[in-house]
């Protein structure tokens, strides 16, 4: 089920934005095949309950086994896509570098996800997504003006600037393989991904409608029609009026169409307007303000937890969330029309399929206890 049922993929097992990316390959109807390390599991080993492990097989091998790699070597000849995010040059240390694998595979796409990128001065150092963000400019513009930047959780580089990204790439690869016959390397950044996010910034900051000053912008909090406000039971909605008629009925909705207020784009009225609507605001409960702002356009939601997101009428009308393994989680997107993906099956156990995918090599049964004897295998 899905528009990729057909595309077999390997993945070798990291942490985050490449996982993320093989998650989003696996909702869409992907083969999905992660590699595990060989790790000995009794009857109580825990079964992972990652949403983004969802949807896979696996297969546990020591990479550092040579054996184990001869093991991986023989999997991508019958495969579309392998996926590692080692920091450079790993893989080739290991013995699976993409030179390698075109020898026993020349349509096979290599996909490297990695924070700095095969190259560059900070290409063999360590990072994290705020690492990668705040050198790509993703991380300055965010947080009220006369504060540091805060981390926008890991979203922008992790997942956003990163593991889609890198998914894209993939796919951009094979519709190109389809003429080619070839595959490629797909070298994704988190550095250059993030970087990426930011082009509206770049063409509005050009045009003189942007300053580099954070919280003094139309999106960074900085208009007060464009930010979250806490009612008067401490939760908070979310306002994004920005054209005039949705600016209109959210002046309506808060009872002040007819208060006397600076106009909406005069930056000195600013603050008197975030004044003005924090205090009517935090007159009402959040319940009391999405009744007041329902079916209007006046861009006022509720700021939902992740506990509450799944439960609002809009979510459960679509379908957004599903159950997986046991855990709530959002569902496969984006839909299609005619190869719509299926509920993603759970988590495997690390290695869970190990057995099944070396009989599909031609290995007997005693050649596999032989491999897990010797810890090639797990």
């Amino acid at each position: 089920m899905g528009p990729l049922q057909g595309v077999r993929v390997i993945e070798i097992a990291s942490l985050a934005p490449a996982p993320f990316g093989c998650m989003i390959l696996a909702d869409l109807g992907a083969d999905v095949l992660r590699v595990d390390r060989a790790e000995r599991s009794g009857p109580g080993a825990r079964i992972p309950n990652d949403p983004l492990s969802r949807g896979r097989r696996s297969i546990g091998l020591n990479l550092k086994d040579p054996a184990a790699v001869d093991l991986l070597l023989r999997l991508t000849e019958d495969a579309d896509v392998l996926v590692e995010g080692f920091r450079p040059g790993v893989a080739e240390r290991l013995g699976f570098g993409p030179v390698v694998c075109a020898e026993r595979n020349p349509r096979l796409i290599f996909a490297r996800m990695t924070g700095w990128g095969q190259d560059g001065p900070l290409a063999p150092t360590a990072g994290h997504d705020i690492d990668y963000i705040a050198i790509s400019g993703a991380l300055s513009p965010i947080g009220r003006a006369g504060e540091p930047p805060v981390p926008p959780l890991n979203l922008v580089g992790d997942f956003g600037g990163g593991g889609m990204l890198m998914a894209l790439g993939i796919l951009a690869a094979l519709v190109e393989r389809a003429s080619s016959g070839l595959g490629q390397v797909v070298d994704a950044a988190m550095v250059d991904g993030s970087a990426l996010l930011t082009s509206f910034l770049y063409g509005m900051r050009a045009s003189g409608a942007w300053q580099d000053k954070r919280g003094s912008n139309l999106l960074d909090g900085g208009a007060p029609f464009y930010d979250t406000y806490v009612t008067a039971d401490g939760e908070a909605v979310a306002v994004g009026a920005l054209e005039p008629q949705f600016y209109a009925a959210l002046l309506t909705g808060l009872g002040l169409a007819d208060a006397d207020l600076p106009a909406q784009h005069d930056r000195a009225g600013w603050p008197v307007l975030r004044e003005r609507f924090a205090a009517v605001f935090a007159s009402r409960s959040r319940a009391e303000w999405e009744h007041v702002f329902a079916g209007t356009d006046a861009c006022v939601s509720p700021v939902l937890s992740l506990a509450e997101a799944p439960a609002h009428p809009h979510a459960t009308a679509r379908r957004a969330f599903v159950e997986v393994g046991g855990v709530v989680q959002p569902a496969p997107a984006p839909r299609f029309g005619r190869t719509a993906a299926g509920t993603p099956a759970a988590p495997p156990r690390p290695g869970s399929h190990t057995d099944s995918v070396l009989a599909g090599l031609g290995l007997s049964e005693a050649d596999v206890a032989d491999l897990r004897a010797r810890g090639v295998i797990g």
